[in-house]
């Protein structure tokens, strides 16, 4: 009887306390390493660092790219620039030229 007793009062308020802890790590596992943790947090922070980086990097190509096509259009167009283009675009030039030609502005490092 006595045993019995001692076990109700020490056993039984153990077990309620390792339930409740093991309740707690579990959510708070889940907390830092689950799919929307503080782990993933600090990843969706640096993807979208990266990615506003790359997009930095798009708007300023785009604006050359503007820039180049604003010197082939409108009222006064640039001739070396339509020279260029136009020599680009049918392959030719006279027998005593020499062309260097640089990289293009739309190629990227990923596509060499």
């Amino acid at each position: 009887m006595m045993l019995r007793f001692v076990l109700r009062s020490l056993l039984l308020p153990a077990l309620l306390y390792c339930a409740a802890g093991l309740v707690a790590s579990y959510f708070v596992w889940h907390g830092v390493n689950g799919q929307r943790g503080l782990k993933a947090g600090e990843e969706y922070a640096e993807r979208l660092a990266a990615l506003e980086r790359e997009h930095a990097g798009l708007v300023a190509e785009r604006k050359q790219w503007e820039r180049r096509i604003a010197l082939l259009r409108g009222d006064v167009i640039d001739a070396d620039m339509l020279d260029e283009q136009a020599r680009v675009t049918l392959g030719r030039i006279h027998r005593n030229e020499v062309v260097i030609l640089a990289p293009q502005l739309g190629r990227r490092e990923e596509e060499k």
